[in-house]
């Protein structure tokens, strides 16, 4: 199996406790039915920075980029079925699927 790289891009913030209750009810669910496919389920962004070519620093984000989910599946066509289903798009948030190169001499 290969491996690829969910991407989260943009999306609303809940406007109540209650809707981010249950965007992340409905975010935790589709984790699960992932199972094992899932190899780095949930990882959030925070405290970016970045570093310009000068070797400037400035605190933010130049992308909309929020986070990413690693996981196996046979191929591409069955990594975007699996990113259809993540109820981030239900919050108005892209998703890029990206397929993970192996690196020749990395382990």
């Amino acid at each position: 199996m290969s491996q690829f790289v969910i991407a989260y891009l943009g999306g609303e913030q809940p406007s109540s406790a209650e809707e981010g209750k249950q965007h992340m009810a409905s975010y935790m669910a589709w984790l699960s039915q992932l199972g094992d496919r899932a190899i780095s389920p949930a990882n959030p962004f925070k405290n970016t920075h970045n570093i310009s070519p000068e070797g400037d620093v400035s605190q933010g984000t130049l992308t909309t980029m929020s986070g990413y989910t690693l996981i196996e599946a046979q191929d591409m066509d069955e990594a975007i079925g699996i990113a259809k289903a993540c109820p981030f798009l239900q919050i108005g948030g892209t998703l890029e699927v990206s397929e993970l190169m192996k690196m020749p001499g990395m382990s």
